[in-house]
């Protein structure tokens, strides 16, 4: 039988979602009854044969899949068997590995390129096995582009970890062993190293992730995997790497590589650290031996931050390995050095609790230690420098005999972080599992018993472990763990190169648990927490007490007020709410009347008081009930006014809502405008419109609306002050909810306080904020805390339905009573003795006003009426009130809806109570016995006229009386009244367990710690209080405005209640309701116009008392403020300092010395006092002399003069007085000669060599004679007195000091500790041409090192509020400025203020220059202390700032005559000095002509004799001083009697008897005119309403002066 044919080919026919590629074999023809198919080839397991028997294909086709073919290598013969009539044949075929791998290849795009979700764990098992299969079998990968898609292959199914398994993992290490040993066998040329470098990344990102998923899964050995990986990558990035440049560095989630080729020298510079990781190493100076000398070093560092073995012990740090290699690979072993390489490994995960244990007595605390053979490191930071002596027992207390270990602090170190740790490792002692106990003792001298002070305990334990390869296992040979050791980081010192570990337990030292009672019983060492929390316990009891009686003063508050001036029988009924305002002096004590307009008619107008509680008050709701006899219709417009009395008249109204109680309908008004005369527009009466939805819906009503509501209702600590009276939430409640939010919030703050963050941490950055997920995770922990049973409490007093108090005994003694309305309406029911109180008077008033009223329904004029109290006045009112009644009649009688119908019916109700009243009255009220008969039948008669009018036309309206019927929602809503009992125990149990755990805190953690806590609490209340829940409250109700848009009242419920007890009436006239309503008060009418206008004079000079006397008292503030800091500059103590000075170095000084003379003085006076009796000290041993003192000489130039011809052959050379132009600056050597090289110390030197005043560090130098430069030729003294002499005598014995010497300075500087001062000091000695020299000396004290003690503070605190006060004029001149523009600098006060502004921001600049300076000069010194500290600089800013700070005292004092100019007096003087300006102007120039005149003669005559006049300015000063009688005329005399007779005379006659009696008549003349002209300004007025106003404190009663008229009066 012949074998089958074959055909071979790809399913060219695949469903898209089908991604296994198959391999089909077909028999082109066959005729076999059946067919068995096999697959041979080798096994990749055991190279052995591998046969598979395809029992279940029977037919002429064979598909295989890629993916099962991957288990046997090489080709593979596919056999068939083919049966027919008994005969078996044969055929084969090879499929070609090729073929099979890129099946494969196929098979793994597809996978990659599946969705998210579809990419299961499964799959990518498979994918990585068919990768690994294809890879394993071929050669190295030989081209960059292979070697990428692969590694970007394998990192694409790598970075879900979570689905990485075991399995997985193995198949992607062997991938990346290929990829990674594939970099060996590429060349390296510019293109191929690009696709390298990513392919790198790749490499370095897919171990990442491997390390990541066998963090969750180690079930696989992945280290030998890891470690190839990354030295291949390691190995390609040197290559080819220039020595000494940036290192290169991939840096992954799990993984950190790090090289870089550097030359010996630069090992052991810096660590070697990643910028992502605190790990670093540091190499010490390893030597020739180790190094190649000539040859660069690879340096290769890793960084695992998961342990990628799976033996041993766990390592709870990263992972770190640092090795070094020479240029062509070879390892350099690093091993036994001498010096240890420092390495730091942080710890991947941290927690630290450290206790503070008080050591006023010998403390102990318990270490538990829970690992075997660990270093233990201790750390203390006692609150102040101690000795202490610590011991440590094991599983007992120790003693200095009985311990385990023990050592005496503090220790030698840099830091008290290195004098206070204490590490302990297995070779200090044998660390075993349990309890060891540390006591602390401080070390004292005799007689002390304890040390206030207090000690944190940080106690950590660690293993510095590396890994051993031969071993398979952590070992810590020859490491040990360093004392740099923190709850963060390790630090292992070694002496060998590998992989670095560290195991690492942060153990909670806690104080001993039986000793727990001792944290109460040490409250006397530290009570800040404790006492803390009992303050808040007595502040919460406090103001419970304070609140207890608001909420009494608010329960009077909460009613419906029942106007008085209502008419008795009026029954429609208005219920008013009147809002105040918020602001400043929103409430008044004016009385406020109102109006209601509407469409039928105008309401009279109505006085809003309540007899038993205040009204109008800032930010109070007020309820009336206004009565009217008929219904207004649509209101339209309310009316306000008031009369503007009382002590704040002034008045803000928010808004009124006006409720018809019988419709239920409301209107609202909003106001939000004042009523004042000295205020927006300065008016006392407003009409308001009634606001339309779009109004009500507005954003600035629903923004304010909202605002008020969550401030003064919402927010809980607000509301505690400005709770509205109507809520049931009472404010002992608020208090006590903010006592319990406070108390949990500080034990949550102090539950975290000091817990340290995560360097490791993530963060998010949300713009200047930074958050890590330890804080995030503080903040949810401490909002769990505190807000959800204090959110429960609050909802539990806000929503609990009030008790219903009814008592049975009430029950029982329950009489009927009147309808509440009788009860509230004020009205008197008189009984039979009542009836004397009645007069005519009342009778003739009640008649008026029942005229008044129907008047004023009706809007018609007032009648005319008599108002004389006598029995006809009655008959003619009633008669008038007829005639009235009929005319109105006629007029409205065919008028169906007129008003005159619905108060027909109440006029009556009112004639049967006049007629009740007349009756009380009786006969014998009336003095006529005819008249009290003839009023009751004129009364009965118009009841009657009445009647008949009301019979002949039938009222449309009824009077109404009570509510429309409404639904009454009965439906009891909130929680049951004794909810509020559940709602205290919570308070008090929220509080209670919250003070009693945070004193226990604050007790643990000493009192250092404790008051810290206290300031970051208090601090993170007050932001939270002043600046976070108010921006809060303002965002939400900027939402509610804009976006929800909803007008909602609070407190509807109450009113409602309110208003059913207010609603009930009853036409039952059982008794006479007498009206309390008198129509004539002013009031009920608004002011004049001409009272207004004098109200707001009246105002405006109350105004500007009250800025007047806030101007002076603000001054004087500031004068007092700007006194202290120009005295706090200065010291007396300074002045007796440098007379101290002065008299020590003036001894040995003579009027004419000449250089000999000098020296002398120098060798005696000059150093014995210099170098006192102390060594260092000048004098007598209280001035400290810094650093060293110097001789400075300034000369001039040879032959700087020329000299006359005549006297060449007498005088040999000129030397010219001292000038800058003749300074001499050259260089000479000893003796003044020629400057050649010369032989000598620098000091010696420099004496003969001009150095700058910019090398000197000096400053020119004002003399008696000249003004000196700071340079010259210097010579410093030294130190000590042998010196000092030793180099005095040189200059002697080399003629320092010549005829061209024109000045010598000796400069030092001494520092007196007793009164804290700095000295400068600069004696001078000048000389003139003519030889002599004079002494001078000049000492400036300038405070370098400020006071640490109180007054100090006080200083400080002065200066700050000096410069608040600038700030505040600064804005007052901002404002003038403003208004006034250009005129602003035409006003010399003005620029006063202005100058006073300049010059104080001027003097803190010069202050502050002054500090940097003096702290550069002590640096200098500090650095060169045997040399001479020049404090110059310093000195001369010191003196410009006292120049400017007597500038300001001057200008500020000169500013207090403008405060002054409200004297009469004052103010008449400065006046007459502006009118007579002009003529004094001109005498002024007259007399300093004539004083120039004589002074110029008398420096032309005496100068060059008498001292007095040896300049042209000392002969002026003398002349001037001449007039005031100052004057030596001995001295003239002597002098030249004549001529100085002569000169002295009529100087005197002219100047003084002529010129300055002209001079002073004209002032007098000037304060004349000024006396009878003088116009009295308006803030003299002012004046006298302050002396008015002081005395009326006082008691005493002072006459006001009346206003004149300003009007002109003709004669």
């Amino acid at each position: 039988m012949s074998s089958p044919v074959w055909s071979c080919g790809n399913c060219q026919v695949c469903d898209s979602n089908n991604i296994n590629e198959n391999i089909n074999l077909k028999l082109e023809s066959s005729d076999c009854d059946t067919r068995h198919w096999y697959v041979e080839g080798e096994s990749k397991d055991d190279c052995s044969k591998s046969v598979l028997n395809l029992q279940d294909q029977d037919g002429d086709e064979l598909e295989l899949k890629a993916a099962k073919l991957k288990l046997l290598k090489k080709d593979i013969l596919v056999l068939v068997m083919c049966k027919k009539d008994g005969t078996t044949s044969y055929g084969e075929r090879i499929i070609k590995d090729s073929l099979i791998k890129n099946q494969l290849i196929k098979d793994i795009k597809n996978r990659l390129n599946l969705p998210r979700g579809d990419d299961t764990e499964e799959i990518k098992e498979e994918v990585l096995s068919n990768m690994c299969s294809i890879l394993e079998d071929s050669e190295i990968l030989q081209q960059p582009t292979d070697m990428k898609f692969y590694a970007m292959a394998l990192e694409s199914l790598l970075k879900d970890e979570d689905k990485v398994n075991a399995n997985a993992q193995e198949s992607a290490c062997r991938i990346l062993d290929v990829i990674s040993n594939s970099h060996r066998s590429i060349d390296l040329t510019p293109d191929n190293i690009i696709a390298l470098t990513d392919t790198a990344k790749l490499i370095v990102e897919s171990t990442s992730h491997i390390l990541g998923a066998f963090n969750k899964d180690r079930k696989t050995d992945i280290s030998g995997y890891m470690l190839n990986a990354v030295d291949c990558v390691q190995k390609f990035l040197l290559a080819n790497k220039a020595p000494d440049l940036e290192p290169s560095i991939i840096s992954t989630p799990n993984v950190n590589v790090y090289v870089n080729r550097l030359s010996p020298t630069n090992l052991q510079k810096e660590p070697f650290s990643v910028q992502n990781s605190l790990a670093s190493f540091k190499l010490p100076n390893l030597g020739s031996d180790i190094l190649p000398v000539d040859e660069p070093v690879d340096v290769k560092m890793t960084h695992f931050f998961i342990d990628p073995w799976i033996e041993g012990q766990p390592i709870n740090s990263i992972v770190g390995g640092l090795s070094l290699s020479t240029t062509n690979a070879s390892v350099i072993p690093v091993a036994n050095l001498t010096e240890e390489i420092e390495i730091f490994l942080p710890r991947l995960d941290t927690a630290v609790n450290s206790s503070v244990l008080d050591l006023r007595n010998s403390s102990t605390s318990k270490i538990t230690i829970t690992t075997p053979n660990v270093t233990l490191v201790l750390k203390l930071r006692p609150s102040e420098e101690l000795t202490l002596l610590v011991m440590l027992g094991y599983e007992s207390y120790p003693t200095e005999e009985d311990n385990v270990a023990k050592v005496t602090f503090p220790k030698q170190g840099n830091s008290q972080d290195e004098r206070y740790t204490w590490v302990l490792g297995p070779s200090d002692m044998a660390v075993d599992v349990g309890i060891y106990y540390l006591r602390i003792r401080p070390v004292v001298g005799p007689g002390i018993k304890s040390v206030d002070a207090s000690i944190t305990i940080t106690s950590v334990t660690a293993q510095c472990i590396f890994w051993e390869q031969t071993r398979s296992d952590w070992s810590d040979y020859g490491c040990r763990v360093g004392p740099k050791t923190t709850e963060n980081v390790t630090q292992c010192l070694c002496n060998h190169l590998t992989f670095f570990g560290s195991s690492f337990f942060v153990m909670p030292n806690t104080v001993d648990p039986s000793k727990s009672a001792e944290l109460f019983s040490n409250f006397a060492n530290n009570p800040v927490v404790v006492c803390f929390i009992g303050a808040i316990f007595v502040v919460y009891i406090l103001a419970a007490v304070w609140a207890r009686r608001k909420d009494l003063q608010d329960k009077t508050k909460v009613k419906i007020t029942v106007l008085e001036d209502n008419d008795p029988f009026a029954e429609y009924r208005y219920l008013l709410k009147i809002s105040t305002g918020h602001r400043m002096g929103s409430s008044t004590s004016s009385r406020v009347i109102v109006t209601l307009q509407g469409t039928e008619g105008e309401c009279e107008p109505h006085h809003l008081t309540d007899p038993d509680k205040p009204v109008f008050e800032r930010g109070g709701v007020d309820l009336f009930l206004l009565t009217h006899p008929f219904p207004l219709g649509e209101l339209q417009s309310i009316r306000l006014w008031h009369d503007n009395t009382g002590d704040h008249p002034a008045w803000y109204v928010n808004s009124v809502m006006v409720e018809d109680l019988q419709t239920g309908q409301n209107w609202h008004f909003l106001c939000s405008s004042w009523l004042a005369v000295d205020i927006d527009d300065c008016s006392v009466e407003r009409v308001f419109p009634v606001a339309s939805e779009m109004d009500m819906k507005g954003f600035s009503n629903l923004f304010f609306m909202k605002t008020t509501t969550d401030f003064c209702d919402g927010h809980i600590w607000y509301s505690v002050v400005s709770r509205p009276p109507s809520s049931s939430f009472t404010r002992v409640q608020r208090v006590s909810c903010c006592f319990s939010v406070l108390l949990c919030s500080m034990l949550a703050s102090i539950m975290f306080y000091g817990v340290p963050t995560d360097p490791t941490d993530q963060t998010m950055d949300l713009g200047p904020i930074t958050l890590t997920w330890s804080q995030v995770m503080i903040g949810i922990q401490s909002s769990f805390v505190v807000f959800p049973v204090n959110l429960i409490i609050v909802g539990i007093f806000r929503h609990s339905r009030p008790r219903k108090k009814k008592t049975k005994k009430q029950k029982a003694h329950k009489q009927p009573e009147a309808s509440q309305m009788e009860k509230e309406i004020p009205y008197e029911a008189f009984p039979p003795h009542f009836d004397n109180n009645l007069t005519v008077d009342f009778l003739i008033n009640d008649i008026q006003r029942i005229t008044y009223l129907f008047e004023n329904a009706m809007r018609c004029p007032a009648l005319k009426t008599q108002k004389d109290s006598d029995e006809a006045d009655v008959i003619t009112l009633l008669s008038e009130l007829q005639n009235f009644i009929e005319q109105q009649h006629f007029i409205h009688q065919n008028e169906t809806f007129s008003v005159f119908w619905p108060y027909n019916h109440h006029l009556s109700k009112q004639l049967e109570n006049l007629e009740g009243e007349v009756k009380l009255l009786g006969p014998s009220g009336f003095s006529k016995p005819g008249c009290y008969g003839q009023v009751l039948l004129q009364i009965q008669s118009m009841k009657k006229l009445l009647e008949s009018q009301r019979s002949s036309r039938p009222l449309i309206e009824q009077p109404t009386c009570g509510l429309s019927p409404k639904k009454d929602s009965n439906s009891k809503k909130g929680l049951p009244w004794w909810f509020v009992y559940v709602g205290w125990l919570l308070v008090a149990a929220t509080s209670v367990i919250s003070g009693y755990f945070t004193m226990l805190y604050g007790l643990k953690y000493g009192k250092d710690r404790s008051v810290s806590w206290i300031i970051s609490i208090g601090m993170s209340f007050t932001e939270s209080l002043f600046f976070t829940q108010p921006v809060k409250v303002f965002c939400l109700a900027i939402f509610f405005a804009l976006v929800v848009k909803k007008v909602t009242f609070e407190d509807s419920e109450l009113y409602d209640t309110l208003r059913k007890k207010t609603s009930t009436c009853s036409d039952d006239l059982n008794g006479v309701r007498l009206a309390k309503r008198v129509c004539t008060r002013s009031f009920y009418q608004p002011p004049p116009a001409s009272d207004i206008e004098k109200m707001k004079r009246n105002m405006v000079k109350q105004q500007k008392a009250r800025a007047l006397i806030m101007e002076i008292l603000v001054f004087l503030g500031f004068l007092w403020m700007l006194l202290l800091v120009a005295y706090g500059q200065r010291d007396e103590n300074g002045f007796y300092l440098t007379q101290h000075i002065r008299q020590s170095f003036s001894n040995g000084i003579s009027d004419s010395m000449n250089h000999n003379d000098v020296f002398t003085w120098a060798n005696n006076a000059l150093l014995s006092n210099l170098f006192g009796e102390y060594p260092g000290f000048i004098t007598d041993g209280n001035s400290k002399l810094v650093g060293s003192a110097r001789l400075r000489q300034v000369r001039v130039s040879r032959d700087s003069c020329k000299i006359a011809k005549s006297m060449h052959h007498a005088v040999p050379n000129c030397n010219a007085p001292y000038s800058w132009e003749n300074e001499d600056m050259g260089s000479y050597g000893p003796g003044w000669e020629e400057f050649n090289f010369v032989n000598g110390s620098e000091d010696t030197v420099t004496a003969w060599q001009y150095q700058s005043q910019s090398t000197l560090r000096a400053v020119p130098v004002w003399g008696m004679i000249a003004l000196y430069r700071g340079g010259g030729y210097v010579m410093d003294l030294g130190s000590d007195l042998e010196n000092a002499s030793r180099k005095l005598q040189y200059l002697f014995d080399s003629t320092w000091l010549d005829m061209y010497t024109r000045a010598v300075f000796t400069e030092f500087t001494v520092y007196n500790a007793n009164v804290n001062l700095f000295a400068i000091v600069t004696l001078i000695l000048e000389s003139t041409a003519v030889g002599a020299f004079q002494f001078r000396c000049v000492v400036q004290c300038v405070r370098l090192y400020q006071s640490t003690g109180g007054f100090q503070s006080f200083l400080v605190a002065c200066q700050v509020f000096y410069f608040l006060f600038i700030i505040y004029y600064m804005f007052l001149q901002g404002k003038l400025l403003k208004r006034q523009k250009w005129a602003y600098f035409k006003n010399k006060w003005n620029l006063l203020d202005l100058a006073i502004i300049i010059l104080s921001w001027s003097s803190l600049s010069v202050f502050i220059k002054r500090t940097v300076q003096g702290d550069k000069d002590i640096e200098y010194y500090q650095q060169h202390k045997d040399q001479f500290p020049s404090f110059n600089d310093t000195a001369v800013v010191d003196s410009t700032l006292g120049y400017v700070m007597a500038f300001l005292v001057l200008l500020a004092c000169v500013k207090l005559w403008h405060l002054l100019r409200l004297n009469p007096k004052l103010h008449l003087i400065t006046s007459s000095l502006q009118r007579a300006w002009n003529e004094m102007s001109s005498f002024i120039v007259v007399i300093f002509i004539i004083l120039l005149a004589y002074s110029l003669s008398c420096n032309l005559i005496f100068g060059s004799k008498l001292y007095s006049y040896k300049s042209l300015p000392d002969a002026l000063k003398t002349i001037f001083s001449l007039q005031f009688g100052i004057f030596n005329y001995d001295e003239v005399m002597d002098s030249d009697p004549v001529l100085g007779a002569l000169i002295i005379s009529t100087c005197v006659i002219f100047i003084t008897f002529v010129i300055l009696t002209l001079f002073v008549s004209i002032i007098l003349e000037a304060f004349g005119e000024e006396q009878q002209n003088h116009q009295p300004l308006e803030e003299e007025e002012i004046v006298d309403l302050i002396l008015v106003k002081i005395l009326s404190l006082f008691g005493i009663k002072c006459k006001k002066k009346e206003e004149t008229p300003h009007s002109d009066k003709k004669t």
